[in-house]
């Protein structure tokens, strides 16, 4: 259950950084709509590795923001992003269930074809309450067109389970109060 807590305050610290319209100086650009797959491989204890494919639009990239956007509120007191000249920059402090979490994200990468989310974490508090540090690789690419049984926002996790991103704000009633 922690490392889902740290897992989802880390997402949330990051999708929280994408624009909401006209609400952040440096937006991040739009992915390519269709299927994108993302490989991600976190380190720390335990290290896990996982493949997953998002069907995405235009309008799903830019919502995203939206929907994480009053929860990344009500729990990260930082959220910063800043153009580089590789890519973007992130920097994150989001706290839920007496964990804080300080997260700092490099995204490289075209946005069309693939692109790559390189992040590190450090957690407090919580029941161990001994500091944790945890980093994660993003590599996503884009595998074509979405398939005829996917809508936009659909993510396909490891063993077949999909669930849709648009469905985030369902979730946030099953996030700890502070």
């Amino acid at each position: 259950m922690r490392r889902l807590l740290l897992v989802s305050c880390s997402a949330v610290g990051v999708l929280a950084l994408l624009p909401e319209s006209g609400a952040i100086a440096v937006e991040l650009p739009v992915r390519k709509a269709g299927l994108w797959e993302m490989k991600v491989v976190s380190t720390g204890s335990p290290s896990s590795e996982m493949t997953m494919h998002q069907c995405t639009d235009e309008t799903t990239d830019k919502g995203m923001s939206t929907a994480m956007s009053p929860l990344a509120k009500e729990i990260c007191s930082k959220q910063d992003i800043q153009k580089t000249a590789t890519g973007y920059v992130t920097d994150s402090v989001c706290g839920v269930a007496g964990i804080t979490v300080k997260s700092r994200a490099e995204i490289t990468g075209d946005f069309n074809s693939a692109y790559t989310v390189k992040s590190t974490s450090q957690s407090e508090g919580g029941m161990a309450g001994a500091p944790r540090d945890n980093s994660s690789t993003i590599e996503a690419k884009w595998v074509g067109a979405c398939k005829a049984d996917q809508k936009p926002g659909d993510i396909i996790m490891p063993g077949g389970m999909k669930m849709n991103i648009k469905d985030m704000e369902k979730l946030k009633a099953l996030i700890p109060k502070k």
